[in-house]
């Protein structure tokens, strides 16, 4: 109960730009959520369907995978077809390389969605913080400046301490924003760094097995 109080009093003291800051964070913190779950479970999806792939791959089932993929909405199976579909019209490494990494740049802007909002929004809640404060030093000197002398240390001292709140909220709410921010963009550099390697462990498998055949056809 002591703490619910004490959180009440913070907020009231802080002044007109403790909500607007709240709502940053609020706001910050869904997109953060939302990312996060998104990122992981686009994660999943690519490992299930790594290890659907990787039999077919080996058995060199391509007309299986290229349905699987239509069917299936990971990135992983999409790399995979569309170096695949390439081989049928080029067997060129580079035509097959160049697929591949452009179904890796139209996964991008999908697992990079909204991250950049957080760096943003955690500067905002700063922003914020420091204008509250510094209107409420305007509105505190200007107080002291009709008060009673004998008051006026004491009445800027007690104004400058309310001022003051709102900056310490606005780092409350920027630090885990920027925290967020920093793991969800390493979540998705991890990401893209699997679907790369990935893609050229495919791409290498399909250049032996179409040197092999070669090889056979001879």
């Amino acid at each position: 109960m002591e703490f619910y109080t004490t959180v009440v009093r913070f907020f009231q003291d802080g002044g007109a730009f403790m909500l607007p800051i709240s709502i940053v964070l609020a706001i910050g913190l869904a997109i953060a959520v939302e990312r996060w779950i998104f990122l992981v479970s686009a994660n999943s999806a690519n490992k299930r369907a790594l290890k659907h792939i990787q039999p077919l791959l080996n058995q060199q089932n391509y007309n299986e995978i290229t349905n699987y993929a239509r069917s299936n909405k990971s990135t992983i199976a999409h790399l995979v077809a569309a170096g695949l579909e390439r081989l049928a019209h080029s067997p060129r490494r580079e035509d097959i390389e160049y697929a591949m990494e452009e179904s890796v740049i139209e996964a991008l802007p999908r697992l990079e969605k909204r991250t950049a909002y957080l760096a943003t929004l955690a500067n905002i809640a700063t922003l914020l913080g420091l204008l509250g404060t510094i209107i409420g030093l305007i509105a505190a000197f200007s107080a002291v400046a009709n008060a009673d002398p004998s008051e006026k240390a004491s009445l800027l001292s007690q104004s400058i301490s309310v001022a003051m709140n709102t900056t310490a909220f606005g780092l409350i709410a920027a630090i885990p924003l920027l925290l967020c921010h920093s793991v969800i963009q390493t979540k998705t550099t991890e990401i893209i760094d699997s679907m790369e390697a990935t893609g050229i462990k495919c791409l290498n498998m399909l250049a032996v097995r179409h040197s092999n055949n070669e090889s056979v056809d001879r």
